[in-house]
C-alpha cells in the first residue's frame, strides 16, 4: 500500500513523514490480507521491481492531485500547488504501476490512485468537477465525506464484486477524463461521472486490475472490494509459486 509523503504533527514534533491512515491498512488486514507500507521514494525500473518481489498486491492510495504535467495539461488553479514530495510520490507511484502491470500482479487503486492507473495507461483527468457538473457534491470539503450513489457496468469485475449498485463514500475534486489505454469503464454516477475503471479483460485476460474514484476504507461493514483484491493477491502468489517450481 502506498503512502503518503508530507509534513506532519504528533506530540511536539512537527516532521516531513511518511504515513498512511489506518483505515486503508485495517481493510485489507480484516478482508485476511497482510498489508505492507510503501513510503515515496527515489525509483526507477530495477527498484519498483526489487520492491513488488516482496508484495503480491498493489494498492494505490489516496492523497493530492497529480501533477497535471504528467498528463500534459496546464495546472487548474484548484488543482493542488506542486511540492517537491508530491512529485516524488507520483514518479514512485506510476513506477510501481508500470512495475505490476508488467508482471500481471494485482492492482488496486483508491481516489488518487485511480487517477495514477488512468495517467499511466495514457488516459487525461478533470481537474475540477464542478467546472463539469456545476456542483460541489463530490468534495464538499473540511475532510466530509459524500453519499454518491454508483452504477456499475455488467459483467465487469467490479459489477461482480459490489453488485448492479452501491451506495459510496467521496472525496474527490478531480475525476478521469479520457480514459488510458486498455481500460474500461465499470461504474459511474448519477452525473455520470466515472466512479470505477479496470483493464479490459480483451487486452489484460486474467489480470485483477481494479481502480475506485470512491473510498471503500470509509465503510468497513463493506470488505467486498478489499475481499475481491486479497483474493486475487493469493491467486497470483500461488501462480508465482508454480513458476518457481518449475
Amino acid at each position: 500500500m502506498t503512502t503518503y509523503l508530507q509534513q506532519a504533527q504528533t506530540g511536539v514534533w512537527d516532521v516531513r513523514a511518511s504515513f498512511l491512515p489506518a483505515i486503508y491498512f485495517e481493510g485489507v488486514t480484516m478482508a485476511g490480507g497482510i498489508a505492507v507500507l510503501l513510503p515515496p521514494q527515489p525509483v526507477d525500473e530495477a527498484i519498483a521491481g526489487r520492491v513488488l518481489d516482496g508484495i503480491d498486491a498493489l494498492v494505490i492510495t489516496g492523497g493530492r492531485d497529480v501533477d497535471p504535467a504528467a498528463y500534459r495539461s496546464p495546472r487548474h488553479p484548484a488543482t493542488d500547488a506542486p511540492l517537491p514530495d508530491g512529485q516524488l510520490r507520483d514518479a514512485f507511484e506510476f513506477a510501481l504501476v508500470r512495475a505490476a502491470l508488467s508482471r500481471r500482479m494485482p492492482v488496486l487503486g483508491i481516489c488518487r490512485g485511480a487517477q495514477v492507473l488512468n495517467v499511466v495507461l495514457g488516459g487525461t483527468l478533470h481537474q475540477h468537477l464542478p467546472d463539469v457538473v456545476g456542483h460541489t457534491r463530490h468534495q464538499q470539503g473540511n475532510a466530509v465525506f459524500s453519499t454518491s450513489t454508483i452504477s456499475t457496468v455488467p459483467n465487469t469485475r467490479v459489477a461482480a464484486l459490489v453488485g448492479p449498485g452501491t451506495d459510496a463514500q467521496c472525496y474527490h475534486h478531480q475525476a478521469i477524463d479520457r480514459l488510458g489505454d486498455g481500460l474500461i469503464v465499470s461504474a459511474a454516477d448519477t452525473d455520470g461521472v466515472i466512479e470505477a475503471v479496470e483493464t479490459d479483460p480483451a487486452r489484460y485476460p486474467d489480470h485483477w486490475v481494479v481502480a475506485v474514484q470512491w473510498h471503500p476504507e470509509e465503510r468497513l461493514d463493506d470488505l467486498r472490494l478489499f475481499a475481491g483484491l486479497v483474493g486475487a493477491a493469493a491467486d497470483y502468489a500461488n501462480r508465482t509459486t508454480q513458476r518457481v517450481s518449475r
